[in-house]
């Protein structure tokens, strides 16, 4: 049986949040958040959640789109001449809605103001997460579009891998993944690429640049694709295309171990803190800790970040249908970074790895292309 999106499902799991924060209604602004709730894939468009009813409020510019995407949701297409905010107005008021909840996190200063102007009869009330909470757990379609990022980014890169030259450039590295990519099937990547050659390696979000492949035997390559549908999938491996010295071998050995401990420590049940301590107890221990200064990892889904956080100040509570990255790293700067990365999924008995690209030491040693 093909698996659809349950969208309708998600806004009643929505309508019973607010019930329990006393919302009569909720502004969902976050362009994800409305294409969570609605499958809308556009932009400037926000979705009115009532216990009533639920309403898209956009303009002429998405009307057919809408009436494509989203026929089971009612629209109110606004024209050049009417704002967002008015049309928001209208709509609360045709309810009757009093106590309205807003995205606090996706609200600038000015968009209140402007807001608390048009909407007077009511009053706006701030909120936190609301729909990000839904999004913490994966149901089973978003766990086959997860699965089908992953696909497309493992094949992208074997494309990669099997094509190193000496005198490629990172810049040309990452436009190969992210061409070999969409050759698969993916929409695009889930992120600007991190292609580092060593020290560009040490910088954790560093951006692809001039130096070439020869230039140091160690290769640092964070990537994803996403589907379609808008999953992603978040990746890394390290690669060493000379000779490694015995230093970048020991730390590769060491953030391996680190990570697959710190996997192994995944269950429900378990805060994201706890799984968090066990990679950066064991670097540490191994003499760098001060080099690994990120959280462990981070969930994702139709954002490439989003709210499950492992970090030593995260007290959530692993939940079945999560699904986060486990990458822990060791940076030395100038010299060269090493950070592996694999996708989990949260289970009802522990964890299941969604990613396969090779990572023990002899598999991240490649050739060159002859």
């Amino acid at each position: 049986m093909k698996l659809t999106p349950d969208f309708e499902g998600r806004r009643r799991k929505l309508v019973r949040k607010l019930r329990g924060a006393g919302l009569d209604a909720l502004i969902v602004s976050a362009e994800s958040n409305v294409r969570y709730l609605t499958g809308f894939t556009g932009d400037s468009t926000w979705l009115l959640v009532s216990r009533k009813q639920v309403t898209l409020i956009s303009d002429t510019r998405y009307e057919t789109q809408l009436a494509d995407e989203c026929p089971d949701v009612p629209a109110v297409i606004r024209d050049a001449g009417s704002t967002m905010n008015a049309s928001v107005a209208k709509v609360a008021k045709s309810q009757s809605l009093h106590q309205i909840g807003f995205e606090a996190d996706h609200v600038t200063v000015s968009q209140l103001r402007a807001m608390e102007l048009s909407l007077t009869s009511v009053s706006l009330i701030p909120t936190t997460d609301l729909v990000e909470q839904l999004r913490q757990i994966k149901d089973k379609w978003e766990l086959d579009q997860i699965r089908q990022a992953i696909q497309m980014a493992e094949r992208g890169i074997s494309v990669v891998r099997s094509s190193l030259r000496p005198d490629q450039t990172e810049k040309q590295i990452r436009y190969l993944l992210e061409e070999a990519m969409r050759g698969f099937g993916a929409d695009g990547p889930a992120f600007e690429p991190i292609v580092g050659v060593g020290p560009t390696g040490a910088l954790p979000h560093a951006h692809a640049g001039d130096l070439t492949v020869s230039e140091s035997p160690a290769l640092l390559i964070d990537w994803g694709a996403t589907t379609p549908s808008g999953y992603r999938s978040d990746l890394t491996r390290c690669f060493f295309t000379g000779r490694p010295t015995k230093k970048m071998q020991s730390v590769y050995e060491l953030v391996l171990a680190a990570q697959e401990a710190a996997i192994r420590a995944i269950a429900p049940g378990v805060t994201c803190s706890e799984v968090d301590a066990v990679a950066r107890g064991m670097i540490a221990d191994g003499g760098y800790g001060r080099y690994f200064g990120h959280g462990l990892g981070h969930g994702f889904g139709l954002d490439i970040h989003e709210s499950v956080r492992l970090s030593p100040i995260s007290d959530q509570v692993l939940a079945p249908g999560m699904v986060v990255t486990v990458e822990p790293g060791i940076y030395l700067a100038g010299r060269f970074g090493i950070r592996i990365e694999d996708d989990i999924l949260v289970t009802r008995n522990g964890y299941e790895i969604l990613t396969s690209v090779p990572k023990d030491f002899e598999s991240a040693i490649v050739d060159y292309l002859a």
